[in-house]
């Protein structure tokens, strides 16, 4: 006959052995960028995505919202920044940073955050 403890331990071990692997949850859908909605409601609806982390810059007219897994980030301007009242998404994808977005207010300086944006990416290496 065998110690108790041997055969819990053994029961355990099998046990451990057998219990499915855990699945990561599934990454929540992407936020849909609706420029038709409107600069408040959607720069609302990015502030209280589930998901987002809101990042500050320190003297910069934006406000930045990234996803734990960096796949994306949106910026919000706010008035004195280039183009606002705007938008932008920046997805990462293989080939590199791709950014759309919703220019609400002066074109050119919406090309002009653009830029910049772009410009963060490469010192990053991004």
């Amino acid at each position: 006959m065998r110690p108790a403890g041997l055969v819990l331990g053994g029961a355990l071990l099998l046990t451990s052995a057998c219990a499915p692997e855990p699945v990561e949850a599934p990454a929540p859908a992407a936020l849909v960028l609706d420029c038709a909605q409107g600069f408040d409601v959607l720069s609302a609806k990015i502030a209280a995505e589930p998901g987002l982390t809101r990042a500050t810059a320190p003297g910069e007219p934006y406000r930045y919202y990234n996803a734990a897994d960096g796949h994306v980030s949106y910026v919000v301007t706010e008035p004195g920044g280039a183009g606002h009242p705007a938008i932008v998404r920046q997805t990462a994808t293989p080939a590199g940073m791709v950014e759309d977005g919703c220019p609400y207010g002066d074109k050119s300086g919406y090309d002009e955050l653009v830029a910049y944006l772009r410009s963060l990416a490469k010192v990053r290496g991004q």
